[in-house]
């Protein structure tokens, strides 16, 4: 008997990372590429600091995921993550405040201004800018289905000019069972879905 529940509760652990792995497959929500995207292509981008939102347990958590994502596609010569801006910007009240108003003016008139762009990005010694945002970051239940929802939103610029190369969003929900799985675990996947969009 023990052996037999030894088996199904293997079974059922093969079966819930299957799941997760097939709902990467499909298109993404959301998704946009700029005509000039085909000839853009940065040695080194920047990720500012993730706005989470509602969903403080995020902070910090998306950012390095996100780093280490990129970092590990070796797309890039350099990814400065956002640990690296928030140094910076601790010690440089210029470069924080082009950083504080180039992400409020995206936020709120999603107005990519190219002189705030172009001096984060010569602060930071990076091509291109990638700015996230969590739109869900939670466990739920929905009739009566336990489900694990991880949303993202993400923008690259190009530092120089400001302009918007790619932006896309998309949101990952799966049901599980017994084991349930590790927010961060299911944000890892989705940012490796997302970023194959992105041009490089």
């Amino acid at each position: 008997m023990v052996n037999v529940l030894k088996k199904k509760s293997w079974l059922l652990q093969i079966l819930a990372l299957l799941a997760l792995a097939l709902s990467g497959c499909g298109e993404l929500r959301n998704s946009y590429l700029a005509p000039e995207a085909k000839t853009f292509h940065p040695k080194t981008i920047a990720i500012l600091p993730v706005e989470v939102g509602v969903y403080g347990e995020a902070g910090g958590v998306i950012d390095q995921i996100i780093a280490g994502v990129l970092s590990d596609k070796k797309w890039f010569s350099a990814v400065i993550g956002s640990d690296v801006i928030n140094q910076k910007a601790g010690s440089n009240e210029a470069f924080r405040k082009a950083v504080n108003d180039y992400l409020a003016k995206l936020k709120t008139l999603s107005f990519s201004d190219p002189d705030l762009s172009g001096s984060i990005g010569q602060t930071a010694a990076a091509e291109a800018l990638l700015v996230a945002n969590v739109d869900f970051w939670t466990y739920t239940v929905e009739k009566d289905k336990k489900l694990v929802r991880i949303g993202l939103g993400m923008k690259m610029a190009d530092a120089a000019t400001g302009k918007i190369m790619w932006k896309a969003s998309h949101v990952l929900t799966e049901e599980y069972s017994f084991f349930r799985p590790e927010l961060p675990d299911v944000a890892r996947g989705l940012v490796k879905k997302m970023i194959e969009y992105m041009p490089h």
